[in-house]
């Protein structure tokens, strides 16, 4: 028989328990971790959120109250230089083209020699001719002897009056025939001259159009070879069209002829170049309501050439009190035109204005929105918001010189 103890029950219980209790250990101490990183995040939240944040430093803006200057006013045009005076070489005798005595695009004087046709067939020509003045002189020297020996026989009722009439037509005929040689002498003079081209005015020369070798005909007009062509380049004029409003006005005022005219090219900031208003036209075009005018610019070192487009002012004769800003200064909102101003407590504040011409020095003319004592931003305008607050310091428009104090100009331009 075996001997089986009882099981003890209690003994298994207290065994199962013991790794029952460990867990709850493990779970609670993980709850408390969890509990005490969620404080130090929480804590740490709040302590970096109630925390200020440094403000930003204020912006810095130059300011200045707008110059006052008196200017007088002008009218602004756009236009074209043309040459005063341009000819197209052609040659008035046809025949081979033997030299060409300039470089493409010099500057020629009135009279040089440009092209050399072919003489030969023109002196002959001319030495033809002066034969032919030597037999009709010769002609007439005998029909006027005959007269003469006709006349003394008259009074010895030699000769019958018939003849003496015959004899002084013969006279009269010799010496008609005798300027019709002289007169062809003068005609192969010509052509002889002629086939020296040389040129009708000064001015600058383009290039050539015909190569010795090549023949050229003589024509009226263009029915003639083209050579070359030449233009007279000082002066040239500025032809611009300008409006009948202020044609009207120039015209009561009288500057509409004589007035003077400033200038500049398309890459030119300041209007260096004058010159005089010399021509209205005498109608206005009926399609476009304008009328066409002109001006006579001095241009002694060849600098300017005839097609070159510019920009022209001319002076009304008046001036007016303008305020001045520099021209960088200004704002463009779409199409409207602004300058930031600056209150007395840094508030700042956009200003719609309406503007008149740059002047040189960069000076721009105000001519509405704007007071004489307002605060305009001169400097720093990127760093300055409509409504926001800048810190102004004190600056000023710098006064243009003498010769910077040009007459403004009346805006818009009509041409």
């Amino acid at each position: 028989m075996n001997d089986l103890s009882p099981i003890d029950f209690t003994e298994i219980e207290s065994l199962d328990d013991e790794p029952r209790g460990k867990r709850r250990d493990w779970r609670r101490l993980a709850w408390i971790a969890l509990v005490v990183a969620g404080v130090a995040i929480a804590w740490l939240f709040l302590r970096s959120g109630s925390a200020p944040a440094a403000a930003p430093p204020m912006p810095v803006v130059t300011v200045a109250t707008p110059l006052q200057q008196e200017v007088a006013e002008w009218d602004d045009y756009i236009g074209r230089f043309e040459a005063s005076n341009s000819v197209e070489v052609r040659p008035r005798v046809s025949g081979q083209i033997v030299a060409v005595h300039f470089r493409d695009g010099d500057v020629v004087g009135k009279g040089q020699p440009l092209f050399t046709i072919d003489p030969r067939p023109y002196t002959a020509a001319l030495a033809e001719a002066q034969a032919g003045v030597a037999t009709a002189r010769s002609d007439l020297l005998l029909a006027r002897s005959d007269l003469d020996r006709a006349l003394r026989l008259v009074e010895a009722d030699a000769v019958a009056q018939s003849e003496i009439d015959r004899l002084r037509s013969r006279v009269t005929a010799a010496q008609a025939s005798l300027a019709a040689a002289q007169a062809r002498v003068r005609s192969r003079s010509l052509d002889v001259e002629f086939t020296t081209v040389r040129a009708p005015i000064a001015g600058r020369i383009s290039d050539r159009r015909v190569d010795p070798g090549n023949l050229v005909a003589a024509g009226d007009g263009p029915a003639a070879t083209l050579l070359t062509t030449i233009n007279a380049t000082d002066p040239l004029h500025f032809v611009f069209d300008g409006s009948e409003g202020l044609f009207l006005k120039h015209r009561r005022e009288g500057l509409d002829k004589g007035a003077p005219v400033e200038i500049r090219l398309q890459d030119e900031a300041e209007y260096s170049r004058q010159g005089t208003l010399d021509f209205t036209d005498n109608g206005l075009d009926p399609s476009s309501g304008t009328i066409r005018a002109r001006a006579v610019v001095p241009n002694a070192d060849n600098f300017l050439a005839p097609g070159m487009f510019g920009n022209m002012r001319m002076t009304s004769g008046r001036t007016e009190k303008a305020l001045l800003v520099p021209d960088t200064a200004v704002q463009t909102d779409q199409t409207r035109k602004l300058l930031l101003v600056v209150a007395r407590d840094g508030t700042v504040a956009a200003k719609e204005v309406q503007l008149g011409p740059v002047l040189p020095g960069g000076l721009r003319v105000v001519r509405n929105g704007l007071a004489p004592t307002d605060r305009v931003v001169i400097a720093g305008t990127q760093m300055a918001m409509p409504g926001g607050k800048v810190r102004p310091e004190l600056g000023r428009i710098a006064q243009p010189t003498t010769a910077q104090v040009k007459p403004a100009a009346k805006q818009p331009a009509a041409g």
